[in-house]
């Protein structure tokens, strides 16, 4: 059997005393938690050491004796520290001492209560406490892997016995009580009395945060606009962020400083944009730019009118038809441009306080700039609405007629095609309605292709800016910040480095913790967003278009596409 004793470093310049820690049976090692310092009172220990089980639920005990003793008149303390354990009968008995001028530690095993004495193998483990108490282990990704598991779940047991163990950290050797320890602490304990004031005052301060916010997230809810869910979806971070529930999982932690770092990051960016946007008057040249373009853009789209109204690329179209889509769009490129010139005086005014929100975060300023391109591009979603309209029904009315032909009808209340005899005139007219629609199809089809190219350009550009906002609302930049500043925080594993190996000698190895990858950060600590991606496929989306159904790329979660 192999013996593995988990040794803190920290207290490696300790007193001499006794070891406190756990025992883990299934593993066969010992973890060492603290020492115990000169002089003690046994009956004391226990009853200190039984309200840190009481408290922590973890089974702390005496667990062997440490001698750090240089000088060789005190080598009687090493046979009263044998002597200990019979007071603290613990099976095995782990005897830890100097040796001699070397820099490593002596380990032996003492077996009283056992009348055959097992020479057990013995690796001595260094390890860092305050990494390990203050690192989160991670379950391997790869679940598939059962030995991966199998080690974190060993893995597991030292890093929640120094994590529960917190209460016998508050002691130290500079306590005036009856025990005196050494562990992570000894040199200063971590706190600080402004921070505990700061948690006390911002409770009542919470309380009413939260309550204005759930009212205001009331009003967002409301409205579909980009602008608006994205008010809302920051109002909840709001609301995580002052709740003064206590987070109860080190997930729920991560989640809160996570949505914190994120909003802070949000409102400098835009803070940032904002000064830049009202330095040398760039607001006034924005405005005094808009009308040009729309007036180009206006232009274009007559052009592409005129074009179709001809014989685009030599194609026979239907004249008649041809003129009258031409000119009903025409009439709306005129009214748009109508409304762009009668809201020309006002439109520096609008950009001025629009200008204002980007206080609020760099994702609200991208969701206005998402919400005006669909207002500056009203005309073309109503071109692409039309045509589809158009052609969808022409599909449909071909598809249905084409059932008649072949004897057969839509069955709306079983939904499945049945067979269905018909008479002459039926025919007829079926004949001469789909003769009719399938002459008038081309026509239809090439305006509807025009404006369908029209709409998924301002729709790509709207998705590129909100895969930009889902980025800095998901991204757990807190996570990213403390892998890279402490990377033993976000543990993944470890890995043991050897110090010495001799022979008749316990093998000392050095602990280290790996951390998570990058990759493996985001993925765990990624922020939810208010939006989705498609998740109609490839073939889905080109069914949906060679039909001309409605198409809405950016669709909100739990709602369903028209």
């Amino acid at each position: 059997m192999v013996l593995k004793v988990f040794f803190p470093s920290c207290c490696s310049s300790a007193e001499s005393g006794i070891l406190i820690g756990r025992w883990i049976l299934e593993q066969n090692s010992a973890v060492i938690l603290a020492v115990v310092h000169f002089p003690f009172i046994p009956v004391q220990v226990k009853q200190y050491l039984s309200e840190v089980q009481r408290v922590t639920k973890v089974s702390v005990s005496v667990l062997g004796s440490w001698s750090n003793s240089k000088r060789e008149k005190e080598e009687s303390l090493s046979e009263f520290l044998e002597d200990l354990g019979t007071i603290f009968s613990h099976e095995p008995w782990i005897q830890i001492s100097k040796e001699g001028d070397s820099k490593f530690w002596s380990c032996s095993i003492l077996q009283k209560h056992s009348n055959n004495p097992k020479e057990e193998e013995i690796i001595l483990v260094y390890y860092d406490q305050r990494k390990v108490l203050l690192s989160h282990l991670h379950p391997p990704l790869d679940t598939a892997a059962s030995h991966k598991a199998e080690d974190a779940s060993k893995l597991s047991a030292i890093f929640d016995t120094v994590a529960k163990s917190k209460v016998l950290f508050m002691t130290d050797r500079y306590d005036d009580g009856p025990i005196k320890l050494t562990h992570w602490q000894s040199d200063g304990i971590e706190a600080s009395i402004i921070v505990e004031l700061m948690k006390q005052a911002s409770v009542p301060a919470c309380v009413l945060l939260t309550f204005l916010l759930s009212l205001i997230s009331g009003v967002c809810r409301s409205s579909k606009l980009s602008t608006c869910e994205q008010l809302g979806h920051r109002l909840q971070h709001l609301q995580v962020i002052s709740s003064n529930k206590k987070a109860q999982t080190q997930a729920q932690l991560m989640r809160k400083a996570n949505i914190f770092v994120s909003l802070l990051i949000d409102v400098a960016l835009g803070i940032l944009l904002m000064s830049w946007l009202y330095r040398k008057n760039r607001i006034g040249h924005l405005a005094d730019t808009l009308i040009p373009v729309a007036d180009h853009v206006a232009e274009e789209l007559q052009d592409l009118l005129q074009w179709l109204m001809g014989a685009p690329a030599g194609l026979k179209m239907n004249r008649a038809l041809d003129q009258v889509l031409g000119r009903f769009f025409l009439y709306h490129i005129h009214l748009w441009i109508s409304y762009i010139h009668l809201m020309s005086p006002f439109i520096e005014m609008i950009l001025w306080y629009v200008g204002l929100s980007a206080c609020l975060g760099l994702t609200v300023a991208l969701c206005i700039l998402s919400d005006i391109i669909a207002l500056l591009t009203f005309h073309i979603y109503c071109f692409y609405v039309y045509g589809a309209r158009l052609y969808c029904l022409k599909i449909y009315g071909l598809s249905s007629l084409w059932r008649l032909f072949r004897g057969k009808k839509w069955n709306v209340l079983r939904q499945r095609v049945d067979s269905c005899s018909y008479d002459l005139d039926q025919l007829f007219i079926g004949t001469l309605l789909f003769t009719i629609l399938l002459f008038l199809l081309p026509t239809t089809a090439l305006y509807y292709l025009v404006f369908t190219l029209l709409r998924l350009l301002v729709v790509i550009v709207q998705g590129l800016i909100h895969l930009l906002v889902d980025l800095i609302d998901s991204l757990p930049l807190y996570s990213v910040i403390l892998r890279l500043c402490r990377s033993y925080r976000l543990a993944a594993g470890v890995k043991f480095r050897v110090l010495e190996q001799q022979d008749g000698k316990p093998l000392r190895l050095l602990m280290q913790i790996n951390p998570l990858s990058y990759g493996s950060v985001v993925q765990t600590y990624r922020l939810p967003t208010y939006s989705c991606y498609p998740k109609d496929s490839w073939a889905s989306l080109c069914k949906k278009l060679f039909l001309g159904e409605l198409i809405y790329p950016w669709k909100h979660k739990g709602e369903k596409q028209d």
